[in-house]
Order: structure tokens, then sequence, then C-alpha cells
């Protein structure tokens, strides 16, 4: 049976974006981490689907569930400020395979300092690219801010890392494996302010219900960059504070004693547990800038 297209908009939500659980469909629908193994040439085709749909130009015999299908792949692939393609690393898919793997050996390696600086670094690295990858085309941030914001939260995750290391060599065990938490959390409060300086000096795009500019807003930047860091650190904080928890209790089990090589690769695969509702947040934060004020 062919299905009519005349009335389709394939920018209009799939999911009631007005409720939560819509939401969280949408979110996971575009952070699905399956998306980051498609072939180049099969987004290429994603995109030119979507663009073609937009004209009303599509060629015959196209399904609905094709196009619904190209622009879970364009929204997961293409930036949507520029329409570009992003890198792989930076996409919000990325999220659940690279911030498991990231997260999950900065908690296991906390002991040592070399170990704590290098996985500082690592995380703030990827944050950096995550940042600049998904950064407002509206307010360009130069090269210069982009070093200054990445050398700045890298030298504030791993300074509060050492020090607190050094604070917490008495304290219990625990404690110690929060060390990462903090941080974390450290960086962040630097991190992201610093990565988008340009919208607090020049304010972010105000649009009304009906998607029409109606001004620049400084203030609608600084309460948008608030809340981003607020859920950046609330969302790392079930994983952080509580899988050391497990962690410290599966350690102590016999079989647990005989097999330190597997410690590692628990830790992860438990961290790949949390990742992905992560995702959804870090995804709604984003898309807040491009929605109706």
């Amino acid at each position: 049976m062919k299905a009519d297209l005349s009335g389709f908009n394939i920018d209009a939500p799939r999911w009631d974006q007005g409720t939560f659980l819509g939401r969280v469909k949408h979110f996971f629908n575009i952070t699905d981490p399956r998306t980051i193994f498609v072939p180049e040439r099969e987004l290429d085709w994603a995109k030119a689907t979507v663009e073609k749909s937009r004209l009303g130009v599509m060629p015959p015999g196209t399904q609905v569930e094709q196009l619904l299908y190209a622009k879970k792949l364009y929204d997961s692939a293409f930036h949507p400020d520029t329409g570009e393609k992003m890198n792989v690393i930076g996409r919000m898919s990325f999220q659940v395979p690279g911030g498991m793997i990231i997260t999950g050996f900065m908690l296991q390696f906390y002991r040592t300092m070399p170990a704590v600086i290098f996985w500082q670094w690592v995380n703030q690295s990827f944050n950096a690219l995550v940042n600049y990858t998904n950064r407002n085309a509206a307010c360009p941030t130069s090269v210069r801010q982009m070093a200054l914001a990445y050398f700045t939260a890298t030298t504030t995750a791993v300074a509060t890392a050492v020090g607190m290391n050094m604070l917490t060599k008495r304290a219990p065990p625990l404690v110690g494996r929060w060390v990462p938490f903090a941080a974390v959390a450290a960086a962040n409060c630097v991190n992201i302010p610093m990565m988008r300086q340009q919208e607090l000096l020049q304010g972010i795009s105000v649009k009304d219900r009906s998607h029409n500019e109606v001004g620049q807003s400084r203030r609608a930047a600084a309460v948008g960059i608030t809340q981003v860091v607020i859920s950046r650190i609330t969302m790392a904080a079930p994983g952080m504070i509580l899988l050391p928890i497990v962690m410290q209790r599966l350690e102590k089990l016999h079989f647990m004693k005989r097999v330190r090589v597997l410690h590692a690769p628990l830790q992860v695969m438990l961290c790949g547990c949390l990742p992905q509702i992560r995702t959804c947040v870090r995804e709604e934060t984003r898309a807040m800038r491009y929605s109706s004020v």
C-alpha cells in the first residue's frame, strides 16, 4: 500500500515534546549508539533524503519508515545549526561507549598520581571535543578561546584530583574513590562557561513560539549555561558516587580478590548501565539552545 506523504512534515517530532516521556523517547532515538557504525554513504543518503523531504520532492515509492530512519540518522550525525557532519567522537550517540570507558577507568585507576593525571586529561580532552562539536554556531568560538577553556578545565580537574588525593590519603578508602567525581564537577564549572563565553558576552538568539527571532539575550545565555553545568554534574553523580560503593563491596569478595584483572572491565561494564540516561539529559540541554524561549 502506497503511503501518502503529501502532509508529512519531516521536522515534526515523532513524540509529544511537551511530555517527559515524549522527550525521553525522542532523545533515546537520536542518541542511539548503533548510529556511530552507520557508513558515511548512508549518512549522506539520510541528509539528502531529509533535504528533499523539506522541499517536497521525494522520489516515488518512498515510505514513511524510510523518512523517519533518515531523520534519525540526520539528527544524530549532523549539526542542528550548520547542517555539517559532526566528527564521530563528538556526537551524542558516541557518549555511551566513550563515557563508559573513560568514567570506568577514572574510577578504577584513582590510586596513583600518573593514572589520575592521565585519565583526567583524557576526560577533559573528550569533553572539550564534545563541547566544540556541539557548539552554538550562532556564537562562534575562536581557537584561542577554545584552547584557553581546554587548558583551564584540564588544569582545574588535575589540580582538584591531585590535591584531594593527597588530602584523602589517611581518609577511608571510599573517600578516595570519590575524588574523580569532585574533579569532574570542578572542571565542569570552568569548562562549560569558558567554552561558551561568547554566548555570555554577546547573548543568544531568543525566539517566540512561532520560531521568529525577537532579539539577543545575555540573561538567557547565563540561565542556559548554568542549567547545563548543574545538569552535567547531576547526571555524573549516580555513577561516580554509587559505583565506588558497589565496587568497594565487590572487591572484598573472595573470588574478586583472585581476579583483579577483571576489576577495570567490570567497572566499565557497570558504568555502561548509566551513560544512555546521561546522554539523553546532555542532548536535551544542548537542544535547549535551539528551542523557543
